[in-house]
């Protein structure tokens, strides 16, 4: 006899409640912001909406299912299993953190707050949770595969992103390492000192590689969550007798890679914006960015 499915919700902190942990109280918490010329209240208004938002999505789930709930920093200790739906509650980002952690299992995304959010990833309201449970266990694909980034080190470290994949130096300052791009056309590496690289996918085109490419006025077209292309910047290259600038931006297919070696004592490579969660690599490694086989599964 299988398992029933089992429902879980991820959920993270609200700025309200993590004012309440730094202050001690809602009084001394509406104080501080006061002093600053804000209020507390639009910020406990959120919390109210977000929980009432994870209280609906809970009583949603069907009765016969099997439940449970992982908050955001505890994603890395938390075990995974064959059968689990998982529903993301919050904002985009949210779906993000946790994507590298659920190969193959369908991905329902709720905005706990519309109108604030984009919806680029939660896309759902929290009244359609019992019918996007069910599509999600229905028979026939009923998710979208949104394409991820890796970095694979040689040391056999690896790191997972839906966004975007950072290298660079500790504090964003300069970093020294050789860059080559391996796809079908042969490509001389080149040494480089910049403030890092970005290599991000179609779903990282609304955040900071759309911000990079629009900087530049890149003529590369931007893929889109679905599209099995990377896009790839280096940030601030540095021209020198040493170093140099011809390979700065590029476009990754399936097969493709960007490899460096690194030349600086350290440099660390992190994704979607959670540098306490980074690989660290030292003077001579080399890590290799591509597609990864693992998507997101989304529920649509």
């Amino acid at each position: 006899m299988s398992l029933a499915p089992r429902a879980v919700l991820v959920h993270r902190r609200t700025e309200y409640e993590e004012l309440l942990e730094r202050h001690g109280t809602h009084g001394q918490a509406a104080f501080f912001l006061s002093t600053r010329g804000q209020s507390i209240e639009e910020v406990a208004e959120r919390h109210a909406r977000n929980r009432r938002a994870i209280s609906d999505v809970a009583g949603a789930v069907p009765l016969q299912w099997r439940r449970t709930r992982v908050e955001r920093a505890d994603l890395d200790r938390f075990l995974f299993a064959p059968e689990d739906v998982v529903l993301v509650v919050g904002q985009d980002g949210l779906v993000a953190n946790a994507a590298k952690y659920l190969s193959g299992r369908p991905v329902i995304g709720i905005d706990a707050d519309p109108g604030r959010n984009p919806g680029v990833l939660v896309r759902h309201r929290a009244a359609d949770t019992a019918a996007l449970c069910r599509a999600a266990v229905a028979p026939g694909d009923r998710t979208e595969a949104l394409t991820m980034v890796e970095a694979v080190a040689d040391d056999t470290q690896r790191l997972l992103a839906l966004n975007e994949i950072y290298l660079g130096p500790p504090g964003h300052q300069t970093a020294r390492y050789r860059i080559r791009p391996d796809g079908a056309a042969p490509v001389a590496e080149e040494p480089q000192a910049s403030s890092g690289v970005l290599v991000g996918t179609g779903t990282g085109a609304t955040g900071w590689l759309r911000s990079l490419w629009t900087e530049r006025g890149s003529t590369l077209r931007l893929p889109g969550p679905a599209d099995p292309r990377l896009l790839w910047f280096v940030r601030e290259a540095w021209p020198s007798p040493a170093t140099g600038t011809a390979l700065v931006a590029g476009e990754l297919g399936r097969g493709d890679g960007l490899a460096l070696t690194v030349e600086s004592d350290r440099m660390v490579v992190f994704g979607d914006g959670v540098e306490s969660d980074a690989l660290e690599l030292t003077w001579g490694q080399s890590v290799r960015l591509a597609i990864s086989p693992t998507s997101l599964d989304l529920v649509v």
